[in-house]
């Protein structure tokens, strides 16, 4: 059952294989194996193939660990995992060999897969080595600690902050989700997961806890949807998340749920509302504030995990 006409469907299978095989998991329900088949194309043809083809001998993408933000090795190995490439295939376990072995943060020239002092930073280093299969138990350790009593994380902790953000939060969710996936189940880890989790929801994912006003209400960064979104919070990416756990939707999520509706097109697409990168090694989609396949694919996912379709 999907949750879109089959025009859209159609457009978004006409794309790359890291959005078609999403779109046959979370969309179509195709078989298991075709679903697998295609997701092994991620590795060898389109968006996938030319980053892995980017990365130095050295191991680095873009010459740094997080910079540049965008074409850095951390911006890309988080692409590749939004991409879902295989972690199993030949190219991936070679480049994942040389990070391992080769790539330092700009902090304290620390290893990659042992993590630096941000959390959020912190989160996606734990994310993409979970989603590899690299050892990241000593970043998990750490966050772990970090968590704040609000169940949320800040990067400004470090330096006094008492109070959990969104944008350090969902980074770390989903850092912790890909760690549970990888080691079959950690009951520490899931529950201080679905801790954080209840720091969106009882914002019901942009609201401010203490007046329910929407956050971010001068730039309306979190309102505006993006792709990629780096470290940058919003909506789409909560909701999204939230889907990919498996919660169960309730109430509070309807004002949220409402906003995704709104942006729906005439022709049941959704835009890229809002641009971060100033550039990216593979273009994605035709811009900013034009149909996105990748909004389109993550918006009607989101829908039919909080409708049951």
């Amino acid at each position: 059952m999907t949750v879109a006409p089959a025009s859209v469907i159609d457009w978004l299978l006409a794309s790359d294989p890291a959005i078609r095989w999403q779109v046959m998991r979370d969309l179509t329900d195709a078989p298991t194996g075709e679903i697998a088949s295609e997701r092994a194309k991620v590795a060898t043809e389109g968006w996938g193939a030319q980053l892995l083809a980017l990365q130095g001998a050295d191991g680095y993408w873009g010459g740094g660990a997080y910079k540049p933000d965008w074409t850095g090795t951390n911006g890309t190995l988080q692409l590749l995992r939004r991409f879902g490439v295989d972690p199993v295939v030949e190219p991936v376990r070679r480049a994942l060999r040389l990070v391992r072995e080769n790539v330092l943060w700009e902090y304290d020239d620390l290893p990659y897969f042992e993590g630096e002092v941000e959390p959020c930073i912190n989160g996606q280093a734990v994310a993409v080595g979970a989603y590899f299969g690299e050892d990241v138990q000593g970043i998990v350790d750490r966050l772990l600690t970090e968590q704040m009593a609000d169940g949320g994380w800040n990067c400004e902790q470090e330096n006094g902050s008492t109070r959990g953000s969104f944008d350090s939060t969902i980074n770390v969710l989903e850092g912790f989700l890909e760690y549970e996936r990888a080691v079959g189940g950690n009951q520490e880890v899931a529950a201080a997961r679905v801790r954080g989790q209840e720091y969106l929801l009882e914002r019901r994912l942009f609201h401010r806890l203490s007046t329910g006003e929407v956050t971010e209400p001068n730039t309306g960064v979190w309102v505006r949807f993006a792709f990629p979104t780096g470290w940058h919070y919003d909506v789409m990416r909560g909701l999204d998340h939230l889907r990919d756990a498996a919660a169960i939707p309730d109430d509070r999520l309807a004002d949220a749920i409402a906003l995704v509706e709104s942006k729906r097109d005439a022709e049941d697409r959704w835009p890229r509302e809002i641009t971060y990168h100033d550039r990216l090694d593979v273009e994605m989609d035709e811009g900013e504030d034009l149909p996105s396949r990748w909004m389109t694919l993550r918006a009607l996912r989101v829908l039919r995990w909080y409708h049951g379709s």
